[in-house]
């Protein structure tokens, strides 16, 4: 591991989890006959759809905001996202009385973005295919002054993100496996140190789509590299490359990154909604569209799932159940 990789501790998820206790929900695990049914196994579901902001993303940014300090929340905060991160970020500095900025595409689902502008935050809005969300960013941080707060590859977004595997590990302390979806790998990387602060022997799995799987093609080729940014109706996993801080973590932990198509993840999140009675976005059903599709080695006997996000336009779920 690099010697940033080596700067985020179990310690660090541990402070984090003390920080936003009372902040953030601690999610409940859910089970469903008809899941363990379908993928030979007992599933454990981290729903963390049910998370304030509708996603895993507030534990994060949660923990970075309330780090600021008083000269960093008088400036403000800016964030790029496709949408979750954006709505955590704009949800805990309302929270906090700090003021949020947003970059985020113009394609980006229409739940997400009213709920960022209902939350108080400012939105920018940028075109995919000729602007890259980075540049814009650090243009209005130069413009503005405001604190960069960055969706996956920061130490604190990290720990905060790690703290949803610890608290499935202290419900359910003897799974054998955790799956979990993964774009530029911020949720995986704190739950993998996470996780295996827990149990060294834990199997950890990274799920991406099939169409945007620049992790699983990193760690191929040992060294980060970027793709094209495809599309995919897991817009929260549609990053083209893994992060500096987060990739060397992703290599020393993962047992490996295995993909999924969007048909999957529509099976999967069709049968969480009517049979699990869960509502979760593409994304959030990544890591069950890959236990369901068993992509798994066999012999897995107690396999927890993080449903990281469950913001799905109105719209987009009907065409999904049709």
């Amino acid at each position: 591991m690099s010697a940033a990789g080596t700067e985020i501790s179990a310690a660090a998820i541990a402070a984090a989890a003390q920080r936003i206790a009372g902040r953030v929900h601690h999610t409940p695990v859910l089970r469903s006959r008809s899941v363990d049914a379908a993928a030979g196994a007992e599933v454990y579901l981290k729903a963390e759809n049910l998370q304030r902001g509708g996603a895993f993303k507030f534990r994060g940014a949660m923990n970075r905001l309330l780090q600021l300090t008083a000269a960093e929340r008088s400036r403000g905060v800016l964030a790029y996202s496709s949408g979750n991160h954006a709505q955590a970020v704009a949800l805990a500095a309302r929270e906090l009385g700090i003021p949020a900025d947003l970059v985020m595409p113009d394609d980006a689902p229409k739940s997400k973005l009213e709920a960022v502008r209902a939350f108080g935050g400012v939105v920018h809005l940028y075109d995919r295919a000729r602007q890259k969300r980075e540049e814009l960013a650090a243009q209005l941080v130069s413009e503005q002054g405001r604190v960069l707060v960055p969706p996956f590859d920061d130490p604190d977004i990290i720990a905060g993100q790690g703290t949803a595997a610890r608290e499935l590990l202290a419900e359910v302390p003897d799974l054998d496996a955790l799956v979990t979806p993964v774009g530029g790998g911020g949720l995986m990387s704190g739950c993998a140190l996470a996780a295996h602060a827990h149990n060294p022997k834990i199997s950890l799995y990274g799920v991406e789509p099939e169409t945007a799987a620049d992790v699983k093609l990193s760690l191929e080729r040992g060294q980060i590299t970027a793709i094209p940014d495809n599309p995919t109706i897991a817009d929260g996993l549609r990053t083209v490359q893994p992060g500096a801080l987060t990739f060397p973590i992703l290599q020393r932990h993962l047992t490996a990154v295995v993909t999924v198509s969007d048909g999957e993840l529509i099976t999967a999140l069709r049968l969480l909604l009517l049979r699990a009675k869960t509502l979760v976005e593409p994304s959030g059903a990544a890591g069950l569209a890959a236990v369901l599709a068993h992509r798994l080695p066999p012999g897995h006997r107690k396999i927890g799932v993080v449903l990281s996000g469950g913001n799905c336009d109105a719209e987009a779920l009907a065409r999904y159940l049709a």
